[in-house]
């Protein structure tokens, strides 16, 4: 078996971040110290097909990813958390199941892949607000970014596709694997294209993702799906309504009637997160506790509150949000305890069906099979920065040709940060401080 430091360095070297969430760079995660080493294998965004499927034709690589990150952890447990509903995944799973890993059968509902709540769900353990969970012993990895690293750590292999979901009003829904810098467009085409004349496009879940205004936007190591809904769809008007509109809104309709609160995972299980005192103060001109406010910074911007819980169309994650965005322009951070959780709390998760129904995607929850066909873009974009932390370090010039697979970026020295890789064989064509652009082989010959 290899050793903790020779798995850091391989991943760190394959570039390989968090796939389910904001990027993270993994090595980093293997470099600390945890008990228990937890696999969130939820995907509990509706209409997203990428880990269940990927559980189901690669569980022999998933599985080797989890005890390598054991090993670099020193976990003495591995917890591979599914739904049930993910049968495949499940039955694919149970015959390589070593004495310290277990398999936990997740409810399904929403949000169980919110980190906080999956390990809540499976352990018994509950996260501090504002902080992480390797407080409480935990590391947490998604399934495809293991698959990635038990291809770095096996194979030398760097990240360099990336598979997501296109389904919505799509002629074909599907789930790809495309090299990263594949421009969002031709992923929609390859899907068929749009089957309705006024589509409007979100990356991501129905409930986290972010609207889409630019298909030549490029996959990313992060980018899950694209979803294509009508543009008077609630989903898309909700994300267009202006922030002051939003504002005004609340000030003219909140009665403080305490559902968002309610029904907010982070709250059931123990945060001191209202959203209703954070709507209350914000309609009076942030007046409040200056702890209460700091609370916005605890927030997962799930939705729930918007999307479920306020019977008259506040938004209190858009109000979170905003109020983020002024505290860390602050040096704000949160300081506050954990309290005890919901005696209901298991009870309030929001069952999915219930939540597909109430955001109107009933009709659209098709399977997207998982379909990896040879992809040959002839030009990909590659954003320096996929993840949190600093932007990559371009090593390459214009003109260079590069190999798949090749470093094309490294990770600045001493920062916080993932190196980036050709996703295809060609010749650097562009380079600056946001990205690498590179054309094709077959293009540049025939130029």
């Amino acid at each position: 078996m290899p050793t903790a430091q020779h798995i850091v360095e391989r991943v760190r070297e394959a570039g390989v971040v968090g796939a389910g969430g904001a990027g993270f760079p993994t090595h980093v995660k293997l470099a600390a110290s945890a008990e228990i080493f937890l696999v969130n294998g939820a995907e509990c965004e509706p209409m997203l097909k990428v880990d269940q499927q990927l559980v189901a034709k690669y569980p022999q690589e998933m599985v080797r990813g989890l005890r390598l990150g054991m090993i670099a952890t020193g976990a003495r447990e591995g917890v591979i958390c599914l739904k049930e509903k993910y049968g495949e995944a499940i039955a694919a799973i149970k015959p390589l199941l070593e004495p310290d890993m277990r398999l936990h059968i997740l409810r399904d509902v929403y949000p169980a892949g919110d980190e906080v709540i999956t390990i809540w769900m499976a352990t018994g353990r509950r996260v501090p607000p504002g902080q992480i969970p390797l407080s409480i012993g935990v590391v947490v990895n998604n399934p495809l970014t293991l698959i990635n690293v038990a291809r770095a750590v096996d194979q030398g292999q760097p990240v360099t596709t990336r598979t997501l979901t296109v389904s919505g009003a799509v002629a074909r829904p599907a789930t790809f694997t495309v090299p990263l810098g594949t421009p969002l467009r031709e992923v929609l085409e390859k899907a068929g294209g749009a089957t309705i004349a006024n589509p409007a496009y979100l990356e991501g879940g129905p409930m986290m993702g972010k609207l889409v205004t630019d298909l030549e936007r490029p996959v990313t190591k992060t980018t899950g799906g694209l979803l294509v809904f009508p543009d008077d769809h609630l989903l898309i008007q909700r994300r267009t309504v202006p922030q002051a509109q939003v504002v005004r809104i609340a000030e003219t309709n909140c009665v403080q009637c305490n559902l968002c609160t309610d029904l907010c995972p982070r709250h059931v299980v123990g945060h001191e997160l209202s959203p209703h005192l954070l709507v209350r103060s914000s309609n009076f001109r942030n007046v409040g506790a200056p702890r209460i406010r700091t609370t916005a910074l605890t927030c997962s911007e799930c939705g729930v509150c918007e999307a479920y819980a306020c019977p008259v169309d506040i938004s209190p994650m858009r109000i979170n949000m905003a109020l983020k965005t002024v505290l860390r322009a602050e040096g704000q951070r949160y300081e506050g305890v954990l309290h005890a959780a919901d005696p209901l709390g298991k009870e309030r998760l929001l069952p999915s069906h219930r939540l597909v129904e109430k955001i109107r995607i009933a009709g659209m929850a098709f399977k997207a099979p998982l379909l990896e066909d040879e992809w040959h873009p002839p030009q990909v974009t590659l954003p320096l920065r996929q993840h949190i932390g600093v932007a990559a370090l371009p090593v390459v010039e214009v003109g260079q040709h590069v190999r798949q697979g090749e470093l094309l970026a490294r990770i600045v020295d001493g920062a916080l940060g993932a190196g980036v890789h050709a996703s295809i064989d060609g010749c650097v064509y562009v380079v600056n401080h946001d990205a690498i652009v590179l054309v094709a082989d077959r293009l540049h010959a025939s130029a």
